[in-house]
C-alpha cells in the first residue's frame, strides 16, 4: 500500500485535561493529532523553531501569504523567517481562531471569579498567559517570547462593521486537527476556554494528544494549495540540505 494512503498509527497518546498545559518538540516528519473529546474544546497554541528559538510563529504572515482570514486544513503555520513550522493536514471542525489570544490571571478572575488554589486545590482557575509561561520557562524562555497564539477548534466571525462574534460549539465531540512538522518544532499549548466564550462558568474541556510518524506526502495538499506555500516548504527544507 502506498505510504500516502496508509492509516497513521499513533506511537504515543496522552490526555490533556481541561486547564492543562504541555510543551514538546514535534520532530521533523512527525504528526500531532489533537482530538476534542467532549465538544466545545479550545487549545491555545504557539510554535517555535526548536533549534533556534528566536524564530517563532507569525500569524499575520500565515494569513496574508495564504490569502485567508481563517486557518484550517490545507494551510500552513509560518514562522517570522518564512518557514513552515507546521502544516494543518486535517481539520474536521473547519476553523481555528487567530484573533482572540489568551486571558491573563486578572481577566480570568474578572470573568469567572477568584477560583483560588486555597479553596479549590488542583481545580483552581488557570489562565492562558501563566500556563504558557510555565511551559516556555522549561525551555529557557519568558514573557518576551510569548508573542502570538492560535486558538485551535474555535471560530470568531467578523461582521461588516468589524465586530467580533464568537461562534459557540464550533467543535463537536470527536473532531480533530492534525499538525505535520516539516522541521523540528517546539509546540507549546494549553487547554482553556476561548477568551470570548460566553459561558459564565470556568469549564475548560479535555483533549487527546496523539503522536504519529508520517511521510512528507501527508502534507502535499498544504504544499500545493498556494504558490507561497511551495516556497515556504523550500525555505524549510534548506535547513536540512
Amino acid at each position: 500500500m502506498n505510504d500516502s494512503i496508509q492509516p497513521l498509527r499513533p506511537f504515543a497518546e496522552e490526555l490533556l485535561p481541561g486547564g492543562g498545559h504541555r510543551s514538546f518538540v514535534l520532530k521533523r516528519g512527525q504528526l500531532l493529532r489533537l482530538t476534542d473529546l467532549h465538544g466545545s474544546a479550545n487549545v491555545s497554541l504557539t510554535l517555535l523553531n526548536a533549534n533556534e528559538k528566536t524564530e517563532r510563529l507569525n500569524l499575520p504572515d500565515s494569513l496574508k501569504c495564504q490569502h485567508t482570514a481563517k486557518l484550517t486544513a490545507g494551510h500552513c503555520l509560518y514562522s517570522d523567517m518564512g518557514r513552515v513550522l507546521a502544516a494543518i493536514t486535517a481539520d474536521t471542525c473547519g476553523w481555528s481562531d487567530s484573533i482572540g489570544g489568551v486571558l491573563c490571571a486578572s481577566e480570568v478572575a474578572e470573568k469567572y471569579g477568584q477560583g483560588r488554589y486555597q479553596e479549590l486545590r488542583n481545580g483552581f482557575y488557570r489562565n492562558g498567559t501563566d500556563n504558557l509561561l510555565v511551559e516556555l520557562g522549561k525551555w529557557g524562555l519568558g514573557l518576551s517570547d510569548l508573542l502570538m497564539t492560535l486558538n485551535l477548534f474555535s471560530r470568531v466571525n467578523v461582521d461588516e462593521d468589524g465586530g467580533l462574534h464568537f461562534v459557540p460549539d464550533n467543535s463537536k465531540a470527536g473532531d480533530y486537527i492534525e499538525l505535520y512538522a516539516p522541521m523540528d518544532t517546539l509546540v507549546v499549548l494549553t487547554a482553556l476556554q476561548h477568551p470570548m466564550d460566553p459561558n459564565p462558568a470556568y469549564a475548560p474541556r479535555p483533549l487527546k494528544l496523539s503522536w504519529m510518524n508520517a511521510a512528507p506526502s501527508v502534507a502535499e495538499h498544504c504544499r500545493t494549495s498556494r504558490p507561497e506555500n511551495e516556497r515556504g516548504f523550500i525555505n524549510t527544507e534548506r535547513l536540512f540540505a
